[in-house]
């Protein structure tokens, strides 16, 4: 079992050592995961390097219990999907481990909760109870320790009225936002914000038509009057975040890696162009770490990439996943 030290990961040689104990842990004790493995003729001898890892295609999170039969989930994480559509269903063998990473990466980005106000306007998610998103943004909240920090659902001139109080009395705030939210704020008022960071989490439910990033961005920075929108990467399937703070060019936290893989062959990589996303997420300890994305993207360096769309055939659905 591997130690839960992946908090502590500083370099790229600690990461693949970490990575590859895990994968040794999940290859023996998630079915779902060994099953994977030995239909493509991979055995744990084969695997040396984080590269010859097989990553689980993100549908099965739809199809299967993908968990660790040695343990129980403390709690099921759906995602939001489309009309009609399945969602994936991520059981949580330890919640704990999920707000330790949260915490961690959004401490590294923007620093301790209690010295700013958040302020989420996620609609589509609040209105479940088993939304992932949800769960960190409450816990965010909480750690604020601010009367002024809430959810808004669809109050959209209370929320106008908070930022406006927050901004005059010179506050740190976070705005955290789905986009079609976002975007409906903004047709409602006009901002020239100052102490104010907005962050988009993606997604337009379809309550508007998608757009390119670049696109969204202009319309938001416009609105906000702002010079740059920051983004959040994540995704029901995973218990880590990368965020950007501007032109869509995420960062992940030590224990989490982005690699592409070619779009025509899922068992190689390309690196330097468009391919789709594999994610490796070392907080995922006890469902799968590595997991093979719908979506498509470019890696920059280890730490740094793009999202650039989805694959046509998959279901759109949120959390920064947008069309081209």
């Amino acid at each position: 079992m591997p130690t839960p030290s992946i908090f502590t990961i500083e370099t790229p040689d600690q990461f693949e050592t970490y990575a590859l104990q895990l994968f040794q842990y999940q290859f023996e004790e998630v079915p779902v995961y060994r099953k994977f493995c030995k239909l493509l003729g991979i055995s744990k001898s084969k695997v040396r390097s984080v590269e010859a890892i097989p990553f689980l295609p993100i549908d099965f999170f739809k199809s299967h219990t993908v968990l660790s039969k040695a343990k129980k989930h403390h709690i099921v994480f759906k995602s939001s999907g489309t009309t009609g559509s399945i969602p994936s269903k991520h059981y949580v063998a330890d919640v704990s481990r999920y707000e330790e990473s949260f915490q961690t990466a959004f401490e590294r980005n923007y620093g301790t909760p209690s010295e700013m106000v958040i302020l989420a306007l996620l609609p589509s998610y609040l209105e479940r109870g088993d939304s992932s998103l949800i769960y960190m943004v409450h816990h965010l909240i909480n750690a604020t320790g601010s009367p002024h920090s809430g959810f808004y659902l669809d109050n959209l001139s209370a929320l106008i009225k908070k930022i406006d109080t927050l901004e005059a009395a010179g506050i740190p705030t976070l705005l955290i936002g789905v986009s079609y939210a976002l975007l409906d704020l903004v047709a409602a008022h006009q901002f020239n914000l100052k102490t104010t960071t907005v962050m988009e989490t993606g997604g337009m439910k379809g309550r508007r038509k998608e757009m390119v990033r670049s696109q969204l961005h202009a319309l938001l920075k416009k609105g906000f009057g702002v010079s740059h929108i920051h983004s959040e990467y994540g995704m029901t399937e995973l218990l880590s975040q990368a965020y950007s703070k501007g032109e869509g060019l995420f960062i992940t936290p030590p224990w989490m890696r982005v690699l592409t893989r070619e779009t025509e062959d899922p068992l190689s990589y390309t690196t330097g162009r468009t391919g789709g996303i594999n994610v490796i997420d070392l907080a995922n300890t006890y469902s799968c770490a590595f997991i093979a994305t719908q979506d498509l993207g470019k890696v920059h360096d280890s730490y740094t990439f793009e999202v650039l769309g989805r694959f046509d055939h998959s279901d759109v659905r949120g959390c920064n996943l947008m069309v081209v």
